[in-house]
C-alpha cells in the first residue's frame, strides 16, 4: 500500500485491516490444523472414528492437538517475503516474486536443517522460530522447485506437470494487500506459484484464491470476490479448468442442503487438483453458516482436508475477521503468538511502512526483523 493510501484510512479502518489480516492467517491455520488429523482417511472412516457426524474437533497429529502443515509455514514465509519486499522499496530494488522467492527458500533450508543456528540470526526473526524447523508433509514440487535458486517465471516455470495445491495453500497472503489493484494481486500469486507449480492449472488457482481473499479482505462478498477472480482468470491462457471448477462450486450452492457427497461432485480428484480444492474451499465458504461449520464442512470428506480446511480458514477468516474464530480451536494452534506477530507485523508494514523505515526514518529493530539485503 502506498503512503497516501494508507494516509486516508483512520484508526477504524486500520483496525478492521488487521482484524482480517490476523483472520486470514489464523483462519487458515486453524483449518489445516482440523484437516490434518484427518487428511488420510475417507469420509467413512472419518465417520467410523468420530461419529456420525464426522470430526467435529481437533484431531491429534504429529504428537498433538492443533499442529499444522506445511502449508501453514509457506504461508508464514510468504508474509515474511511480502513484508521484506515492501521495506526493500525504499532502495528501489523491489521485485517482490523475487522477495518472496528468497522468503521460500528460507522455508526449504527449515526442511533441511535441524534448527536455527548463527546463519539465521541476521536474516530476519521467522526463520529462527525453532518451531518451523519440522517437516510437516511438504507436497514435493515445492522442495523440489526451491531445491536450488533458479527463479521459476511465467516463461520457464519449475515443476510444468505439478497441479496440486502445494502453491495455492501459500497464496492467501498475496489478497492482503488490499491496495494493490485485483489484476496484480493475480499476477503477482501466480508469478510465486511458478517457482515451484507449472502447471497452469495450479498457479491460475492461485491467482484465482489470492483475488478471492483480496476481495474478502477489502469487505465484499463471497460471491463477488469469486465473481472478480472468473474476471480476472478470462483472458489467461489456460484458464478453463479453473473458471470451471469455480462456477462448478457457485452452481452446487443452489442444489441444496451441504453434504460429502456434494463436495466430492466438485472435483474428479477428490480435491488433489489445485483448481477441485479451491472449488470446494469456495463451495463451503459460500454455504457456511459460521466459521466453525464451513470448516467442518471443509474437512469431512474423501480429499485432502488439511488443504481444504486450509484454504477454507483464510476464506472465511478474511471474510469475518479474528473474533469469528472459534476460540476453543486457537488455543491449542500451534505457531498462535508466531502467526499473531507476524501478521500485526504485515497491518503495521502496509499501513505505516514510511514511518517505519522511510529514508527519513532510522529504524534498526525493524529492519533487523525484516532486513533489505
Amino acid at each position: 500500500m502506498s503512503a497516501a493510501a494508507a494516509a486516508v484510512w483512520g484508526r477504524a479502518e486500520q483496525q478492521d485491516f488487521r482484524a482480517r489480516v490476523r483472520g486470514c492467517l489464523l483462519g487458515a491455520a486453524i483449518g489445516d490444523a482440523l484437516g490434518v488429523g484427518v487428511a488420510t482417511l475417507s469420509v467413512e472412516a472419518i465417520r467410523e472414528a468420530h461419529g456420525p457426524d464426522g470430526l467435529t474437533d481437533l484431531a491429534p497429529a504429529y504428537g498433538r492437538r492443533g499442529a499444522v502443515t506445511s502449508a501453514t509455514q509457506l504461508t508464514l514465509f510468504t508474509v515474511d517475503g511480502l513484508i521484506r519486499a515492501q521495506v526493500r522499496r525504499d532502495t528501489g530494488a523491489w521485485h517482490p516474486p523475487t522477495d518472496v522467492h528468497r522468503a521460500h527458500l528460507r522455508w526449504a533450508a527449515t526442511q533441511r536443517d535441524w534448527g536455527p543456528d548463527e546463519r539465521r540470526k541476521d536474516n530476519g526473526w521467522l526463520a529462527c522460530e525453532e518451531w518451523l524447523y519440522a517437516r510437516r508433509d511438504p507436497a514435493r514440487a515445492n522442495l523440489t522447485g526451491l531445491g536450488d535458486e533458479i527463479l521459476g517465471t511465467l516463461d520457464k516455470p519449475k515443476n510444468p506437470t505439478a497441479r496440486d495445491a502445494g502453491a495455492l495453500v501459500r497464496s492467501a497472503p498475496y489478497g492482503l494487500l488490499v491496495g494493490w489493484e485485483p489484476h496484480l494481486v493475480c499476477q503477482l500469486a501466480v508469478e510465486c506459484a511458478t517457482q515451484t507449480h507449472g502447471h497452469p492449472a495450479a498457479y491460475l488457482a492461485a491467482g484465482a484464491f489470492a483475488v478471492v481473499v483480496h476481495g474478502l479482505a477489502r469487505g465484499e462478498s463471497v460471491d463477488g470476490s469469486v465473481q472478480r477472480a472468473l474476471a480476472q482468470l478470462a483472458p489467461r491462457p489456460g484458464h478453463e479448468p479453473v473458471t470451471e471448477a469455480l462456477k462448478h462450486a457457485l452452481g452446487a450452492v443452489r442444489q441444496g442442503i451441504p453434504s460429502p457427497a456434494r463436495i466430492a461432485s466438485l472435483g474428479d480428484t477428490d480435491g488433489e487438483h489445485a483448481e477441485d480444492a479451491l472449488a470446494i474451499a469456495v463451495y463451503c465458504a459460500l454455504v457456511s453458516e459460521d466459521v466453525r461449520h464451513g470448516l467442518r464442512l471443509a474437512v469431512n470428506h474423501d480429499g485432502p482436508s488439511q488443504t481444504t480446511g486450509s484454504l477454507t480458514g483464510a476464506l472465511l477468516g478474511a471474510l469475518h475477521g479474528e473474533t469469528a474464530l472459534p476460540p476453543a480451536w486457537l488455543a491449542e494452534l500451534e505457531g498462535r503468538s508466531t502467526i499473531l506477530e507476524l501478521a500485526d507485523d504485515f497491518a503495521m508494514e502496509m499501513t505505516q511502512g514510511p514511518a517505519l523505515h522511510g529514508p527519513a526514518v532510522s529504524a534498526p529493530g525493524w529492519l533487523a526483523r525484516y532486513p533489505r539485503g
